[in-house]
């Protein structure tokens, strides 16, 4: 990867709906050039998809991560009845003696407090550790 990879990459973090043409206007490079660099960027998986940046919860919002651990089964068992809550933004199977870490975006501490209490009645269910984020920073 050399600079112009490193500088269409920052481009398309700030922007993914960049077109080609501006994006070979600011570096200086073809449209072709770039369209190529982009192409071996995505083969090589560097480039592993394009996303909507979507906007934080409104005031007054609270993150946390559930860390869960659970008698038997797999985090597959556990998954689906995630979905059933909105607020649960990502599920994630983890090493280690916990077995599944949660992060969730509830409009307030009493709806994340229902959704913890939700979770913790889950058949198998042994423990939940609530850990709330306070602070975050952009990547």
């Amino acid at each position: 990867m050399d600079k112009f990879d490193r500088q269409i990459i920052a481009l398309l973090r700030a922007d993914a709906r960049l077109a080609v043409s501006q994006i070979a206007r600011e570096i200086n490079l073809s449209r072709s050039a770039v369209s190529e660099r982009i192409r071996q960027l995505e083969q090589a998986g560097t480039i592993q998809g394009y996303h909507a940046r979507i906007a934080e919860p409104a005031d007054g919002a609270v993150k946390a991560f559930l860390e869960l651990f659970y008698k038997d089964g797999r985090c597959e068992n556990y998954v689906e009845r995630m979905r059933s809550f909105t607020e649960i933004r990502r599920c994630c199977g983890i090493s280690g003696e916990t077995d599944m870490l949660v992060y969730v975006e509830a409009a307030s501490m009493a709806r994340l407090s229902e959704i913890r209490g939700l979770i913790e009645n889950f058949p198998g269910m042994q423990k939940v550790k609530t850990h709330m984020v306070v602070q975050e920073w952009a990547m």
